[in-house]
C-alpha cells in the first residue's frame, strides 16, 4: 500500500484502514526520540513542510521520560546520566523548534510538546495503565515489547551480552510512556483521527494493528512508515517507482473532491 507522497517522502500505511485514515488528513503525530541522528533540524523542516500540506493538524512529540534511567541502565553514573539526559532532551527540542521555524509553515498548524506534558491528561493516564496491564498479563504483547527493546538498544550491548532484567524494565517503562499515542491519539488530543508516522516499521506494529485480540489500536488510529529513501532512490533511478500509487492531493484538494 505504498503512497508516493511527493518529492520528499514515501508513505507506507500499515493496513487498508490505515490508508483510509491517512487519506482523511485530519492529524499526524511525529514522535521524536532524543539522540536519534535521523531527526536533524533539516529533516524536521522537510517533515513539517510535508505534513502541513496533507494534514489539518500536526503534532511533534518528543520523548523526555525515563531518558536518564536509560542512560544509567547502560553504564552511566547517576549524575552523568541525569546531565546527559538533560542535554539530549534540550537538544532535541531545539532541533524540532528550529526545523519548524525554518519550514516556513503556519505555526498554528504545528504543535511541539514533550511527552511529560501529557502525564496529567486523564485519557493518557488511562491508556498508560492499560499498556502496563497488558505488559503484565499478555504474553504476545510483552514479547512484542521485548523485541522492540532489543531493536532499539541492541547496539548498546557488548558482543555476546544479553539484556539484563533491569535494562529491560527501563526499556518497558520508556516504551509504555510512548505507546498510548500508538493506541489512541485521537482521544488524547481530541482529533477525529490520527496517523502515527515513523521512518521504520516498529516491532509493536503487528501487535497493535494486525492481531485480533488484546490491546489494539482504536479504529481511528493509523500507523504509517514515512521515509525519504524512496525519493533519494528515484533521483538516481527515475524508473524505480513507475508502479506506485498516484501522488496525493493536499488536504484541501481531497476534501473538495
Amino acid at each position: 500500500m505504498t503512497i508516493t507522497a511527493d518529492a520528499s517522502f514515501e508513505v507506507l500505511p500499515f493496513t487498508r484502514t490505515c490508508r483510509h485514515i491517512w487519506e482523511d488528513g485530519d492529524h499526524v503525530l511525529i514522535g521524536v526520540s532524543p539522540g536519534n541522528s535521523y531527526f536533524s533540524s533539516e529533516r524536521i523542516t522537510s517533515l513539517a513542510r510535508w505534513a502541513t500540506t496533507r494534514f489539518a493538524q500536526v503534532d511533534f512529540v518528543y520523548a523526555d521520560l525515563h531518558v536518564d534511567r536509560m542512560f544509567a541502565a547502560f553504564g552511566y553514573t547517576r549524575e552523568h546520566a541525569e546531565k546527559r539526559a538533560t542535554k539530549e532532551i534540550k537538544a532535541v527540542r531545539r532541533r524540532i523548534l528550529k526545523g519548524v521555524e525554518e519550514s516556513g509553515t503556519s505555526h498554528a498548524e504545528i504543535r511541539v510538546r514533550a511527552l511529560s506534558e501529557f502525564q496529567a491528561n486523564p485519557v493518557y493516564q488511562l491508556l498508560h495503565r492499560r499498556v502496563l496491564h497488558f505488559l503484565e498479563t499478555d504474553d504476545e504483547f510483552r514479547k512484542g515489547c521485548e523485541e522492540m527493546a532489543l531493536h532499539f538498544v541492541g547496539s548498546k550491548l557488548q558482543e555476546g551480552e544479553s539484556i539484563t532484567d533491569a535494562q529491560l524494565q527501563v526499556c518497558f517503562d520508556y516504551m509504555a510512556a510512548e505507546l498510548p499515542f500508538f493506541v489512541d491519539t485521537p482521544s488524547i488530543l481530541d482529533v477525529p483521527s490520527s496517523v502515527a508516522a515513523y521512518h521504520v516499521k516498529m516491532p509493536m506494529t503487528d501487535v497493535l494493528f494486525a492481531r485480533g485480540g488484546g490491546l489494539r489500536a482504536t479504529r481511528n488510529q493509523a500507523y504509517a512508515v514515512v521515509r525519504p529513501e524512496a525519493a533519494e532512490m528515484a533521483q538516481s533511478n527515475p524508473n524505480t517507482h513507475k508502479n506506485t500509487a498516484p501522488v496525493e492531493g493536499t488536504v484541501d484538494e481531497r476534501r473538495a473532491a
